[in-house]
């Protein structure tokens, strides 16, 4: 195992670097850059533009430079904690992102405890009790939120809260709390407003992961090894949890490398229909915008995250499930 982690801990080395030279190959493809996309901006609003303030704004930033060039400055500021300048926000990157990591962690952590939860009752409860009433109304209910994209299922529910009650369920927290450092009424507000975008986020997640636990832990409890433990005379729940439900864990646990890449996501669109201030809706601004420096910080946190979250998913499912083999090829 320590073997099979420092190699994979090595190979994530140049496998991060040719993650940031795909990066900052896609972000330099669109024809100019962010000064082009702002001089554009002005002149369709009616301004004029100092091409020479541009000009110095060029050189100040090194877009002047061979793009090569450009990207060896970039990494070597990464590589010092430097994720460079938005020219956007007029503002360090590292100023800027700050509040919104900790509010899209804080939303991401609670949408995967919530889909977890809820995925390991409701698809326990429909594999045990197979063709119950209770099975196929939580399975309906399960293909309704694959059907339903999130961002409509968020439109509904901000129409149910203007008609039915005269609210706005937008935004993370109460509008005097905007801007102001955290205490604990500003806690407390994120608290209150928080079960919405989980809610909202968690739906399509929880639904698909139902079906997979369901289907994984149906093909364990109908494996010989619970028949003979059956037949033993051992207690269905102890069956039950010790080797079958055991198991049928694998998706949770493969689904590591995919969830953590969401503290930086953020359900991006969810975020634009609910007025969160997470990192999503940051990053779509980022991209349209060629704000390069802030682009390219949130999508290498994305690959670090992925990259990560795989080594995790596969360290764990080693542990949690014995067949699994990592030197790799059955053994005789």
């Amino acid at each position: 195992m320590l073997r099979y982690t420092v190699h994979r801990l090595i190979v994530m080395v140049p496998t991060l670097l040719a993650v940031s030279v795909m990066v900052f190959v896609i972000i330099q493809l669109p024809p100019g850059d962010y000064f082009t996309t702002y001089i554009n901006e002005l002149q369709s609003q009616g301004e004029t533009v100092s091409a020479d303030r541009i000009e110095f704004l060029r050189q100040q930033y090194g877009f002047d430079k061979h793009p090569v060039e450009q990207y060896f400055i970039w990494m070597f500021g990464l590589l010092q904690g430097d994720f460079g300048y938005s020219f956007e926000h007029s503002l360090p990157v590292s100023d800027i992102i700050g509040d919104r990591i900790l509010l899209t962690f804080v939303v991401s952590f609670s949408t995967i405890v919530f889909t977890w939860v809820v995925s390991f009752i409701i698809g326990t409860y429909s594999a045990v009790y197979q063709y119950s009433f209770g099975d196929y109304a939580l399975s309906f209910l399960g293909f309704v939120g694959l059907a339903t994209p999130n961002f409509l299922l968020a439109l509904i529910l901000l129409w149910l809260a203007n008609v039915y009650f005269g609210t706005s369920i937008g935004g993370l927290m109460d509008p005097e709390y905007l801007g102001q450092p955290w205490g604990w009424g500003k806690a407390l507000s994120v608290l209150e407003h928080l079960w919405i975008p989980v809610a909202v986020i968690g739906t399509s997640g929880t639904a698909g992961m139902i079906r997979r636990l369901r289907a994984n832990l149906l093909d364990e409890l109908h494996k010989q090894y619970v028949v003979t433990a059956r037949a033993k005379g051992l207690h269905p729940f102890k069956i039950l949890v010790k080797y079958p439900l055991r198991m049928a864990l694998n998706p949770f646990v493969a689904d590591i490398g995919n969830l953590l890449p969401q503290v930086i996501s953020g359900a991006a669109i969810v975020s634009v229909v609910l007025s969160l201030p997470t990192t999503g809706p940051m990053l779509l601004r980022a991209l349209q915008s060629q704000d390069m420096y802030l682009a390219g910080s949130f999508l290498m946190m994305l690959a670090l995250l992925t990259v990560f979250g795989t080594l995790l998913s596969d360290i764990a499912l080693a542990l949690l499930d014995p067949r699994i083999r990592l030197g790799g090829g059955a053994q005789k």
